[in-house]
């Protein structure tokens, strides 16, 4: 993918640094050494079991609490914060200035306005650093400070999945609290400054594969980025312990039977989640299956559309 520099505004372009970057249409040639192959490919298991997380699966069914909603925005404003102050410490750091796309990317003010419908004009004092999300916000800090580079993970991880996966979480949580299709309560979700999500991921790629970088120090970036991961599986799994203490109804968007009522007997084939994502994976027979299941549970074709959505968001996410 090719990029020219102009000092003009383009309509179809993105700013850094002042500068206006177009996008050409040219397919990337990619090397398994290229670093966003190396991350792909490094944090399969690591997505794979962040996806897994009971709370990721309850947020997908539609089966989110409206309290438990404003916590976890509550915790990405701390963590975007962090990670938005140390990239701007640093944004003239030869490794990071070529990523630092902070009018298309920054999140931090979008979640204050989050914040503030969910909790009002005072919502800085309702809201607290919880112990799950700490350990994140430190790291950040900590990296910020003594290993800048590191910050690359970091913004790959969060960025990244927020323009992929994260488009469909928008839809599910304005779906199932009844959000305003105005847009509040899930600003994070919108990045106004982004045209083309395909086409900004292809630019943030070929930017993270030309930074200079040894094979010791792409391998270290990989390893913060499972890091990165852990850290929000430790607020998912924050977050899905204090639901637990939470008494309030949610109506389930997904299934009209329980996951252990569809697997009585054992056959992993009646599973719809199991052939939703068999289906995502293109074989014919669970295509086939799912739609009779889909005939068969009028209720769940729009908790099994989010669900292969948000498969295809991830994918996209390693693919696009």
């Amino acid at each position: 993918m090719g990029t020219r520099v102009f000092e003009k505004p383009m309509s179809n372009s993105v700013s850094n640094g002042g500068a206006r970057i177009i996008v050409e249409d040219d397919d990337e040639i990619l090397s398994p050494t290229d670093l966003s192959e190396m991350l792909a490919e490094g944090t399969k298991e690591s997505h794979d079991r962040a996806e897994n997380c009971q709370f990721v699966k309850d947020f997908l069914r539609g089966r989110i609490k409206r309290e438990l909603f404003k916590l976890g925005t509550a915790a990405l404003y701390f963590v975007y914060s962090a990670m938005e102050e140390e990239t701007e410490k640093n944004q003239d750091h030869p490794l990071i200035a070529p990523i630092f796309f902070p009018t298309e990317l920054h999140r931090r003010e979008a979640l204050a306005r989050d914040l503030e419908y969910f909790y009002g004009e005072d919502w800085e004092g309702q809201i607290s650093l919880s112990a799950g999300t700490k350990p994140y916000v430190d790291r950040i800090h900590e990296v910020g400070a003594q290993d800048p580079v590191l910050l690359v993970a970091h913004s790959y991880t969060r960025y990244m999945g927020d323009l992929s996966g994260g488009q469909i979480l928008k839809k599910v949580a304005q779906r199932a609290l009844k959000l305003p299709h105005t847009g509040e309560g899930i600003n994070f979700y919108q990045f106004e400054g982004i045209h083309s999500h395909k086409g900004f991921k292809q630019l943030y790629r070929s930017r993270m594969n030309e930074l200079e970088l040894d094979a010791e120090t792409k391998q270290r970036i990989v390893d913060e980025s499972n890091r990165a991961f852990g850290f929000n599986m430790m607020v998912f799994t924050e977050l899905e312990e204090i639901g637990k203490t939470i008494k309030e109804e949610v109506k389930d968007a997904g299934f009209g039977h329980s996951h252990a009522e569809i697997m009585e007997g054992g056959d992993i084939n009646k599973c719809p989640y199991y052939a939703a994502k068999m289906a995502a994976s293109g074989n014919p027979t669970h295509l086939c299956q799912l739609a009779m299941m889909l005939l068969k549970h009028p209720p769940c074709q729009v908790a099994l559309a989010a669900w292969v959505a948000f498969l295809a968001g991830f994918t996209a996410w390693y693919l696009f």
